[in-house]
């Protein structure tokens, strides 16, 4: 059944006159009435009489009329549905994400883009560190994801959104709670808690670059998921961690933080996505992410390397 043959018949019974039909049709009578004659053969039924006064739908032409009418309606939906999503209105968008650093800025994103453009749905998979994120939009199973330069992937680009610091996570009542500053050497017998060696965390990798840098490596005793399960192992007294500055909101009793003695350790986030993927709503939702989660300014040396820096723009 062609769907010019189905658009054709509900003209016809609307109007109940060919002429009228063929004009609203915008097309000539005679080829109007050959498509109804296709039609009823098709179905195996007289769908109309006519006469040369009149045409009226006979009981199998009303009861065809509200379904053609709800198929013609479907395909006005999906028409408009595949225009809106090829603007980029409307879609599924895949986000990784890990960690309590995306406490402030994933909110921002989603809550901007519900705003802007409710019809983008962020499909969200937590517990995708770093490393794995950006694995996994290299190879295309996630269409952004959060990620810590630098970015060593061809075809990858990325937008900083946040610059920070590494910090020291201890128990209060560890003598070097007393200090100001805690210089990395001094945790070189400490005990630590980390994410799993397994997981993808960025945030462990710089841990050991920042201990190896200081003539040892960290001894981990107890391993964990997340930042809020890992501080709260530190504040039981478990071990101390190194942690970054957005992770200062969680406030455990029996926790203090400590900045770092020396040149701060910097990490930056961003975002990263693939640089071909043709996705209109991902588009979408890095014009509404450069709003919402502008890079810092001024913006760090992103020193040099393979990776794609992009200030992405909506109109590209």
């Amino acid at each position: 059944m062609e769907l010019r043959h189905v658009t054709a018949f509900v003209a016809v019974a609307e109007e109940l006159h060919f002429g009228r039909a063929a004009q609203r049709l915008q097309m000539a009578q005679p080829p109007l009435s050959q498509q109804i004659r296709r039609l009823e053969k098709e179905l195996g039924v007289q769908l109309f009489e006519r006469s040369t006064r009149s045409v009226r739908l006979t009981s199998a032409g009303r009861s065809f009329l509200e379904p053609a009418r709800a198929v013609l309606a479907g395909v006005d939906i999906a028409q408009r549905a595949a225009r809106a999503a090829g603007r980029g209105e409307y879609g599924r968008v895949t986000v990784g994400f890990a960690g309590a650093s995306s406490h402030e800025s994933l909110p921002l994103l989603t809550r901007a883009l519900r705003a802007s453009h409710p019809g983008i749905e962020l499909i969200l998979e937590g517990q995708t560190y770093a490393n794995v994120a950006l694995a996994r939009v290299a190879e295309g199973s996630l269409d952004l994801g959060f990620v810590r330069l630098p970015v060593t992937r061809l075809g990858v680009s990325t937008r900083v959104i946040a610059e920070e610091q590494l910090v020291c996570a201890l128990p209060l009542d560890h003598p070097l709670a007393e200090s100001e500053s805690i210089p990395v050497a001094a945790l070189a017998d400490e005990p630590f808690v980390s994410f799993p060696g397994n997981a993808g965390s960025s945030l462990r990798d710089a841990t050991f670059r920042t201990c190896e840098t200081a003539g040892f490596t960290p001894r981990v005793v107890q391993e964990a998921p997340d930042s809020y399960t890992i501080l709260a192992l530190v504040a039981a007294g478990v071990g101390v961690t190194l942690t970054l500055t957005s992770c200062r909101h969680i406030q455990q009793n029996g926790l203090a933080y400590r900045p770092l003695a020396g040149s701060a350790v910097q990490l930056q986030a961003a975002l990263a996505w693939r640089t071909d993927n043709p996705s209109a709503p991902l588009r979408t939702v890095l014009s509404v992410a450069a709003r919402a989660l502008p890079t810092p300014r001024p913006p760090m040396d992103r020193g040099a390397g393979p990776s794609r820096q992009t200030s992405f723009d909506a109109s590209s």
